[in-house]
């Protein structure tokens, strides 16, 4: 086995520059959620010419799939792994967390496992780089899960550029939700008696949401924003707009504290003589679970690529991001690491520099390595794959 990755190292290698452009194409165009056609058309088409059988558009219109098959003389049912790019960005701030480093990575270790099958027929599998747009929002993953995308897939991975290892981190679920309070305008100060006022629902509702968070769990957050208060101070808001974004450590969870958040919001309506509209995104995120085996592999190749390495377990508690990679990991065995590229905080306009700088490359290249010996011990291995499966299903029994 060594042999392969040897081979897939090499490959990764050999390609270190086109991939940095790749990713540096992806991070000079900062597309928003389901708007990333010019990232799906460089990537597409960058897979393509390896080789890749690629489908455009797949399920999504800014989604893709990319495969390479070796099927060889196997005598126990074809493993398939997939292999998780992203490439949405963020409004304003671009790739403030990272996401054309993802892609890199991701076709990296795709490439890695495609020039090991090459050389070694004995290696058979399915290997899939599946494209998925719209983490940040939009949930683009949970639409290519209904759609059957991960249907006999038997392991999904992706890693995350981060300011810290992580290699097993903890996601909360999630929900996204857009309140509207409608009122009745009229003149602030000849007729203010004749209006209802739509910004004072907003604000006792963001008022008792900020009370609530005394009493939730602390796992939970809630965090929002008055995206429209209003046209001019002279007239009384007839409309008002807020986003708030709400998590838990479990759906379960959730939903519960959904609830509480909803009792908030039509209180306010009451108290001040409002009409509320509560519309919640299509697509929750549900909570990361990461697969035992598969990330005992994963560290495994890691360690032996950067030695000395530290991953921060003890502080994976401490992580209350969340992502649409927990509704994969609910279908299939998945991993989702977060891994070192500097010391700057995701979502900030110094880690949108980082992620284009060369700085963060020796790490994703790393990541790719990686990925890549991990899907080829997969792929060699039967037990590992049942082992990871067992895992899968034990997680499910005490989780759901």
């Amino acid at each position: 086995m060594e042999a392969l990755f040897e081979t897939a190292c090499r490959k990764i290698d050999e390609e270190a520059e086109e991939l940095r452009s790749l990713s540096h194409l992806i991070w000079s165009n900062p597309e928003l959620n389901f708007e990333e056609k010019d990232s799906h058309n460089v990537i597409t088409d960058f897979l393509e010419k390896r080789g890749f059988r690629v489908q455009r558009n797949y399920v999504l219109e800014t989604a893709f799939s990319a495969e390479w098959v070796n099927c060889g003389k196997l005598s126990w049912e074809l493993p398939h792994i997939m292999v998780l790019c992203e490439y949405d960005a963020l409004p304003e701030i671009g790739h403030a967390c990272g996401h054309n480093l993802i892609t890199e990575l991701g076709v990296a270790a795709g490439m890695g496992v495609k020039a090991a099958m090459e050389e070694n027929q004995g290696l058979v599998g399915k290997l899939t780089i599946l494209g998925t747009p719209a983490e940040e929002g939009g949930g683009g993953k949970a639409y290519l899960i209904e759609a059957g995308a991960f249907k006999g897939v038997h392991a999904a991975l992706m890693a995350h550029p981060a300011p810290f290892n992580i290699d097993d981190p903890t996601t909360l679920a999630v929900k996204f939700v857009e309140v509207t309070y409608h009122g009745k305008a009229a003149h602030s100060s000849v007729s203010p008696w004749q209006g209802i006022n739509a910004l004072d629902a907003a604000v006792h509702a963001y008022t008792g949401i900020s009370h609530l968070r005394q009493q939730i769990r602390p796992s939970g957050r809630v965090h929002g924003i008055i995206t429209k208060g209003g046209t001019k101070s002279n007239i009384v808001p007839d409309l008002c707009k807020m986003e708030y974004t709400i998590r838990e450590d479990t759906l379960a969870n959730l939903d519960l504290l959904c609830d509480k958040v909803v009792g908030c919001l039509q209180a306010a309506a009451l108290a001040t003589g409002c009409t509320v509209e509560v519309e919640w995104e299509a697509k929750p995120y549900a909570d990361m679970r990461n697969n035992e085996t598969l990330v005992s592999v994963y560290q495994r190749h890691i360690e032996r690529l950067e030695p000395g390495r530290q991953a921060h377990k003890g502080e994976k508690e401490a992580f209350k991001g969340s992502t649409d990679m927990g509704n994969v990991s609910h279908e299939v065995p998945s991993i989702h690491p977060f891994y070192y590229v500097g010391n700057e905080l995701n979502h900030t306009n110094e880690f949108t520099a980082l992620a284009g700088s060369e700085g963060a490359q020796l790490f994703t290249l790393n990541q790719g390595k990686a990925m890549s010996m991990t899907c080829i011990e997969m792929m060699m291995d039967k037990t590992l794959l049942q082992r990871a499966a067992s895992d899968f299903q034990s997680t499910k029994a005490r989780q759901d």
